[in-house]
């Protein structure tokens, strides 16, 4: 029988998350309380974390300041969900490979996966833009989709292939005893029971997309029409001032995409995280 936690143990590790809570969400309530202030407000002397007269006049008046701030949501919406189904597409049948078959070079070729998330976006950027010149993709979505997807796709592999190991052999072996091809046992058999994997695969690869673009989207796009949120924060920066309080209240309006993905798939992303935890 496990013995009880003391009282100061237990004391201890809410006070150790409470100081982990506060460093990660101190910065987001910051941000929120910033967005509520007159801009008038955040320079002054003492600075107050507590808006005076707040109000959430900055959530309307983004959208005078820069006209064009919904189509940049859209296009990190757009280009996420592209990224997220080109990924899930090539990872599913890629993971099923890895955990199901033994291959020559198989090891080395899943370590060359790793070594690919070693290198930063920015070493790649000149190949990268040559690439994209070359195939005539500047300037469009897929300069932002391609690199996008071939950054995610190695981690995803091992991500999704650890958890279709977990699936019995046993599974395969008896589909194919009733006749049942490849395929057919990769479609019908194992992924609805890969579902939970390839839910965190997907909302991982949406978070990863959504927070990469900044990169791409600077070097490979030139055209307003094209250019996802990060970029288009750029506009709150003024040559006088920066707007502040409408850049806070655009941030926040920009991840609410990310938050409404989690929020929908929240079970099947906690079902497939805690998966191998508990030993069958």
């Amino acid at each position: 029988m496990i013995d009880r936690y003391k009282w100061y143990e237990v004391a201890g590790l809410y006070a150790g998350i409470a100081v982990f809570l506060f460093f990660v969400l101190a910065p987001f309530i910051e941000g929120f309380l910033v967005s509520l202030k007159p801009l008038s407000q955040l320079f002054s002397t003492p600075y107050s974390f507590i808006p005076k007269n707040g109000s959430f006049d900055a959530y309307i008046t983004m959208w005078t300041s820069v006209p064009a701030l919904g189509l940049h949501i859209f296009n990190s919406f757009f280009i996420s969900t592209v990224v997220t189904l080109i990924v899930v597409a090539i990872v599913v049948p890629a993971a099923y490979a890895f955990a199901r078959f033994s291959f020559s070079g198989s090891g080395l070729l899943l370590g060359m996966f790793l070594a690919v998330n070693m290198f930063s976006g920015a070493v790649l950027l000149i190949p990268l833009f040559r690439l994209m010149r070359t195939l005539g993709l500047l300037n469009t979505y897929w300069a932002m989709i391609v690199p996008g997807a071939a950054f995610l796709i190695p981690s995803s592999i091992w991500l999704l292939r650890t958890y279709m190991m977990r699936i019995p052999r046993e599974l395969d072996e008896a589909a194919w005893v009733d006749g049942a091809s490849r395929f057919y046992t990769l479609r019908r058999v194992i992924l609805p029971l890969a579902m939970p994997g390839i839910v965190v695969v997907a909302i991982m690869t949406f978070i990863g997309a959504y927070a990469q673009q900044f990169i791409f989207a600077l070097t490979f796009n030139s055209k307003t029409e094209f250019m996802p949120l990060p970029i288009g924060l750029f506009a709150f920066f003024g040559k006088q001032e920066v707007i502040w309080n409408e850049l806070m209240a655009a941030s926040f309006v920009g991840i609410l995409p990310v938050l409404i993905v989690i929020v929908f798939l929240q079970r099947y992303l906690v079902a497939g995280l805690t998966a191998g935890a508990i030993k069958q």
